[in-house]
């Protein structure tokens, strides 16, 4: 039954995307007891498939993860549907984590993977949101193939000079839509012109939508320009609030594009014991890396619990009549009752 949860785990994976999913399949082929809690609102999910991962582009996203969680299941690992409220210490002298999940239920965990992805945080624009993933998009290389010699539109921000630019590559029919970002200098305007890519002064105030597809840009002057496709630069914010209770919050990124959790390149926050990878931590991360990193910490995590039971078993090992070896003698004990050795 994946809903009733052990009272302890090796690990515990907050968080089911491809980041999670990827470090619980490398910790349960490890032998590892791992609980993956996924609250089942992947940001991918209005998207129609996933692209640019080597032999599965193209799959749909909910697809994806259903292989995924029977592959980690296959070696062993739980998965369950739930969200996480608070994580805290177990206590000041024992080592782990106390997860609890809003339904009530509980579980420890020695270590913490967090890879709760993020939230995209749109610009009010009325249509906009509706649109999201189908013909307003963010990153050309999920999405620019689908609107390829398209008219494009980007609406302007942090990230519009870049994107209007990038875009270009897609089609030829680019327009950049400066809403909350300044006019272009002149410099930017000399490059923009360069590439073909008009400039439209002024904010952008609807999106026009006939049979289902985006038509037009309307303009908080009435003015509708025909576009078939818009592009916009989200401001990007962690899943990590219920991690508040280890002292581990979010801070900007260095684009200025959000908000994300800081680790080293193995994953490891700052708080002991505790790993991110995916979008959490990396906010411009594709589905393929995303997954890759989340193997990564997976192995790392596997790797410190490696040597944490080794210092262990050399205690024990140096000293067999101590408090600890008597309290491993007796675990044996009643592992081997239960299983009726």
């Amino acid at each position: 039954m994946t809903g009733e949860l052990n009272n302890s785990y090796d690990v515990v994976v907050i968080g089911g995307g491809a980041a999670g999913l990827n470090g619980a399949l490398m910790l349960a082929r490890a032998r590892r007891s791992v609980l993956v809690v996924d609250a089942g609102t992947p940001r991918n999910a209005p998207a129609a498939g996933v692209h640019g991962l080597l032999g599965l582009d193209g799959t749909p996203p909910a697809e994806l993860l259903a292989r995924g969680r029977e592959e980690v299941r296959g070696y062993g690992g739980q998965v369950t549907t739930g969200e996480v409220s608070t994580v805290s210490m177990v206590s000041t002298t024992d080592s782990g984590f106390a997860v609890t999940l809003t339904d009530g239920r509980r579980a420890r965990a020695r270590r913490l993977l967090v890879t709760t992805g993020l939230v995209d945080e749109l610009p009010e624009v009325t249509g906009l949101r509706e649109r999201w993933g189908r013909d307003v998009l963010h990153c050309p290389y999920c999405h620019g193939w689908e609107v390829r010699d398209r008219t494009i539109g980007i609406l302007g921000g942090p990230m519009g000079m870049h994107q209007a630019l990038l875009l270009r590559q897609w089609s030829s029919e680019v327009t950049l839509f400066t809403h909350t970002m300044p006019e272009p200098d002149a410099e930017q305007a000399e490059r923009l012109a360069a590439r073909g890519i008009e400039v439209v002064p002024g904010r952008v105030r609807a999106l026009e939508v006939h049979e289902d597809r985006l038509t037009g840009i309307r303009l908080e002057d009435g003015t509708v320009i025909d576009r078939e496709a818009l592009v916009v630069g989200p401001q990007m914010v962690a899943r990590a609030g219920f991690l508040r209770g280890l002292g581990l919050h979010p801070v900007e990124h260095p684009s200025g594009a959000g908000e994300h959790i800081v680790t080293d390149a193995s994953g490891r926050t700052e708080v002991p014991g505790v790993w991110a990878a995916g979008n959490a931590t990396e906010l411009m991360a594709q589905v393929g890396a995303a997954a890759a990193a989340g193997a990564g910490a997976g192995a790392q995590i596997n790797a410190d619990l490696i040597s944490e039971d080794t210092e262990r078993e050399l205690r024990v090992y140096r000293d067999p009549f101590s408090a600890e070896s008597e309290s491993r003698l007796c675990a044996q004990v009643m592992g081997d009752r239960r299983h009726g050795m």
